[in-house]
This record gives structure tokens, C-alpha cells and sequence, in this order.
């Protein structure tokens, strides 16, 4: 059987009209977004399909969206017999990971994903913080450049995506003077991203406290396959482990191209991206261009995966 690697997209990744096609064609897409607007309490599948981009955008929503989308496609995927050897996710993409390796469920997840946005926007000053991602730079001189930002100001390394594209997060102010520095120091482009927190950075440390006894509500199962967690590119099963990174993930960088690196040592024949966007595979085929990798999030991408899986398998 062909040894396929599970990928769930963060935020960013949201789009008015996600997942709508998958809706119009498959009764239990239907039933799971139905089943969505039900536990949240609100329409969440209308502002999926419809927007405004704006509101879709907001931290609290587009992280349970991404959920959902990613669930959605892996239920498909489940139906047709496809059984992945390893997943990981990137940010928020982790608990859409998590559900489809049995760690928790996604009753649980979808309202833990909705705190979790709704904590993380809480955890510092709308408008205060910011990201940029940094192109052509190495995280030894990305580093170097942000001990000179001034010590009144929290700037941290969040992502390390792939080779050249290492995305940092701070205080505005912080993220301003990093910029310049960057540029100087012979950053090839730094580019501010459109997000409205300093995620994956010290400065959501205040969301620790509330968020682990969101977490404590969840009865956390070992994962029946393994997932690759971002705060330390490893593989884990362990329930235990997986709440404890799941806390640490909130302020700690996102390991993804190392945990890519690592899923290749465990000789993967396919990424499969999982739900909205083509982020993730763009990132793979950075890291290795000899990846294969598919993006599945409508019917016509999910036929042509599971032609090449039932291939001679």
C-alpha cells in the first residue's frame, strides 16, 4: 500500500466559497457542516461559502473553518479506503491532524479551535502585533539581526516554513524595526503578512492559562497514526504529549520544514494537502522538488488522487 502523509493547512489558508463544492456533491459533507453550525451555535458554512472575506478572516472564525474544510476532505478520503501512515499540520492545522488520527474528536476539536482563535486574539492589543515573512535569509542571520531590536520589544522567529521563507511575529512596533534591519543585513524581501495577532511568538503566553483549561476539557486519545508536531518536528501518539505540545504550540515557532524533512525519512510516497489552499504542497515541493504532492479540496482534485492511491495498489 502506498504510504501517504497527511497535510492541514493554517490560517491564511481561509477563502469565501471553501469546501462549497464538496458541500453540493457529498450528502455527509452536508451532514458534517450542518453538524459544525450545531456546535458553534452560529452559520458558520454560510460565512464559509459566502463571506464577507473580512469577517471570514477573524482569527475565531477561520480557524474552526479550516477545521471543518480539512475534516470534510479526510472523511472523503476515509470513505474511499485511503489509510495515511503519518499527518501533521501547520499552526492550527495540527488539531485537524490530530482529529484524523484519533487523537480527539471533532465535536471536541471544532469548539477547542474556536476558543483557541478567540484567546489568541485576546492575548494582545488588536492592531498591536504583527508578522512578516522574511525571504532569502538564513535563521542563524534572521536570529543575529533580531537581538539588535531594541529590548522594549518582543520579536521572535514563528515559522520556519522552507529554505528562504522564515516568518518572524511581534509587538508592531518590534516587527517595524526588524524590518529595516533585515533589509540591511541583506534580506532579500521581508514582506508584512495581513493578520491581526503576533501569533506563534512570547506575546501569546497570556492565552497559556485559559487555554490549558480549554484543553482539560478534551478527553485526549494516543493518535492511531503518527502526527508531526510543530513545536518539535517529531512524531507523536502519546495523549499525554500531545496536550502538553498543543500548550507550547500557542508561542513556539512551527517547525514545518523540519517535520517535512523527517516525514520524508519515513519514505512517503505522497503529501496530500487536506481541505482549502495549495500552501502546504507549495512548501513541500521548496523543500524537496522531487515531492510528489496533491492538494485535495474539490471533487475534481480528490478523483485524481484516488486514481494515482487505487493505482496498483
Amino acid at each position: 500500500m502506498k504510504r501517504v502523509a497527511l497535510l492541514f493547512p493554517g490560517q491564511g489558508s481561509q477563502t469565501p466559497g471553501m469546501a462549497k463544492a464538496l458541500y453540493d456533491e457529498f450528502p455527509e459533507v452536508k451532514e458534517l457542516f450542518q453538524q459544525a453550525d450545531s456546535l458553534l451555535g452560529k452559520q458558520l458554512s454560510s460565512l464559509m461559502f459566502e463571506g464577507p472575506e473580512a469577517e471570514l478572516t477573524e482569527t475565531e472564525n477561520a480557524q474552526p473553518a479550516l477545521l471543518l474544510s480539512g475534516i470534510a476532505v479526510y472523511e472523503l478520503l476515509k470513505k474511499e479506503g485511503v489509510q495515511p501512515s503519518m499527518a501533521a499540520g501547520h499552526s492550527l492545522g495540527e488539531y485537524s491532524a490530530l482529529v484524523a488520527a484519533g487523537a480527539m474528536t471533532f465535536d471536541e476539536a471544532l469548539p477547542l479551535v474556536a476558543a483557541r482563535g478567540r484567546l489568541m486574539e485576546e492575548a494582545f492589543p488588536k492592531g498591536k502585533g504583527s508578522m512578516a515573512a522574511v525571504l532569502g535569509m538564513s535563521q542563524e542571520a534572521i536570529e543575529q539581526t533580531l537581538e539588535q531590536v531594541n529590548d522594549d520589544e518582543v520579536v521572535d522567529i514563528a515559522n520556519l516554513n522552507c529554505p528562504g521563507q522564515i516568518v518572524i511575529s511581534g509587538s508592531k512596533e518590534g516587527i517595524d524595526e526588524a524590518v529595516d534591519l533585515l533589509k540591511e543585513n541583506g534580506a532579500k524581501r521581508v514582506l508584512p503578512l495581513n493578520v491581526s495577532g503576533p501569533f506563534h511568538s512570547g506575546l501569546m503566553k497570556p492565552a497559556n492559562e485559559q487555554f490549558a483549561k480549554e484543553l482539560d476539557t478534551i478527553a485526549f486519545q494516543d493518535a492511531d497514526i503518527p502526527v508531526y508536531a510543530n513545536v518539535t518536528a517529531s512524531p507523536v501518539t502519546d495523549q499525554n504529549s500531545i496536550k502538553d505540545l498543543l500548550l507550547r504550540q500557542l508561542y513556539s515557532p512551527v517547525r514545518f520544514e523540519e517535520s517535512i524533512r523527517h516525514m520524508m525519512d519515513a519514505e512517503v510516497d505522497a503529501f496530500v494537502e487536506v481541505g482549502t489552499g495549495k500552501v502546504l504542497s507549495g512548501l513541500v515541493r521548496k523543500i524537496n522538488r522531487r515531492a510528489k504532492t496533491f492538494a485535495v479540496q474539490d471533487p475534481e482534485s480528490l478523483n485524481e488522487f484516488l486514481t494515482w492511491y487505487k493505482e496498483d495498489s
